[in-house]
């Protein structure tokens, strides 16, 4: 079944789509599973929740990043799995585990999603028995969560590909305007971007772009 998965992960298809797989195969998959979502790391101290199969898993996850602590913030930053079999007796988040018992979460596993060169965040599991997941969860876990750290990462990878290509698109487009504007060769087109990125302190793309944008004057064609 596993195998299975990891092909079907391999089909075009959007991140979303990915992540709500895997967090459906989580439940489906993990014995004493109740429902999931993975917390991702989305820069500067920010988390975003995504596919989780029910409210609940969101719901604690946002009080895990306004209390600072938690097993999933603990598991995309520091550890690899970090598991609570029955939080009526854990000490080490107090803050959130008040909040979860109080929402009737009893045990959570948590499984870090990370590659060779990057940390994508954690894949959460919550059940409302204390004692629910055994050794077999917590392996299934690590495989499910492999998946989910590739599925973001390439994601993550062709949209930064994707920026890449569509500002060199733009840059390309603003240097041909100002070469027929001011009559001048596709080097010192680029120079008078740069250098006017410098006087403005903004970024090359975002002048071209600006450039593009404002295109030629319909009075003077210029």
């Amino acid at each position: 079944m596993m195998a299975e998965l990891a092909r079907s992960w391999t089909a075009p298809t959007d991140l979303d789509g990915t992540l709500e797989r895997v967090t459906r195969a989580a439940v489906e998959l993990i014995p004493g599973a109740d429902s999931a979502d993975i917390l991702t790391l989305a820069g500067h101290g920010r988390y975003e929740s995504h596919a989780s199969t029910s409210a609940l898993p969101a719901e604690l996850d946002a009080l895990q990043v306004r209390f600072g602590q938690g097993p999933c913030v603990e598991a995309a930053v520091d550890g690899f799995v970090t598991r609570s079999d029955d939080l009526t007796g854990e000490k080490r988040w107090p803050r959130f585990t008040r909040a979860a018992v109080q929402a009737g979460v009893h045990s959570i596993v948590s499984f870090r999603l990370y590659t060779r060169t990057d940390t994508a965040g954690a894949l959460n599991v919550l059940a409302r028995t204390a004692h629910a997941f055994g050794d077999e969860a917590v392996t299934i876990g690590e495989v499910l969560a492999a998946h989910a750290a590739i599925a973001i990462t390439a994601g993550r990878r062709e949209r930064q590909l994707r920026s890449a290509l569509a500002s060199r698109d733009l840059i390309g487009q603003a240097k041909g305007m100002l070469m027929e504007r001011f009559s001048v060769g596709a080097d010192r087109a680029f120079e008078m971007l740069v250098t006017l990125s410098q006087h403005t302190n903004t970024p090359v793309a975002t002048l071209a772009e600006q450039i593009v944008a404002r295109g030629s004057d319909p009075r003077t064609g210029r």
